[in-house]
């Protein structure tokens, strides 16, 4: 009988310990929703796996604060239902602090903030207002800030056609369904200006940063009340911003400094 009892507090205090090392395993695991459309922050290879500006800088952070990074790729206007429902941890997808997803999410402090342009075809001649636009055609991402920015800007002025991805908005600027696109700077020039196809087009008028529309840059979107994350994310932001990791993957990927002012 105490053998038997012996074996049995053996085997109860084994599972406790394995509970343990599991439990332990799933805190140091953080799952990140990213995109996997937007170059060169985050697309996705050919072998299938995530990769860019927002994924090396995940990584970075995770590493910093002592987790592993499991990716969740998902469609953009996917991300914050899928954050809420629980799919995912975390967005790490360049998204920007504005106050309306405030009102669904959390956001860390900023990790990047570059402006938004408009690009059309070289030579095209426009002039971004309602009287030099009107009647063009603008190609933008589906439910973005730039999406909101030229609705608000240039709505009744412009036909607007909202994609799901960006480079959607890019092939069909080429294919002359429509007049010029807006997005992120940066991503247009390293994942249009820059290529083969997008050689005969160029950035038209001046850089938008407005916080009415940009919010307060590019951070990390976190369930609302998970502080003890936010706090992680933000001191980890910190410290590669300090001991030179950011400023190495930064230089990968541009010649600027795209944290910003």
């Amino acid at each position: 009988m105490k053998k038997l009892m012996l074996v049995m507090l053996i085997f109860v205090i084994a599972v406790g310990l394995t509970g343990n090392v599991l439990a332990a395993d799933a805190k140091k695991k953080v799952r990140i929703g990213t995109e996997g459309a937007y170059p060169p922050f985050n697309m996705v290879n050919k072998s299938g796996e995530v990769e860019g500006f927002d994924i090396d800088i995940a990584k970075a952070l995770c590493k910093e604060m002592g987790m592993e990074p499991v990716f969740v790729v998902q469609d953009w206007d996917g991300l914050i239902p899928g954050l809420v429902a629980k799919k995912f941890d975390c967005i790490i997808a360049s998204m920007s602090i504005t106050d309306e997803r405030k009102q669904k999410v959390d956001f860390t402090n900023k990790y990047y903030l570059t402006p938004a342009r408009f690009v059309a075809k070289k030579g095209a001649g426009f002039t971004i207002s309602k009287e030099g636009l009107k009647g063009k055609s603008v190609g933008v991402q589906r439910a973005t800030i730039h999406e909101n920015f030229v609705r608000d800007m240039l709505g009744d002025s412009v036909d607007i056609k909202a994609y799901a991805t960006q480079d959607e908005a890019n092939m069909d600027l080429v294919a002359g369904r429509v007049d010029l696109v807006i997005a992120d700077a940066t991503v247009l020039l390293g994942g249009f200006i820059n290529t083969d196809a997008g050689k005969g087009y160029e950035f038209i008028g001046p850089g938008y940063t407005d916080k009415k529309w940009f919010g307060d840059g590019i951070g990390i979107a976190i369930r609302k009340g998970d502080k003890e994350l936010k706090e992680k994310f933000n001191k980890a932001i910190l410290a590669i911003r300090a001991n030179g990791v950011y400023k190495k993957i930064n230089d990968k990927y541009f010649n600027f400094d795209v944290y910003g002012n």
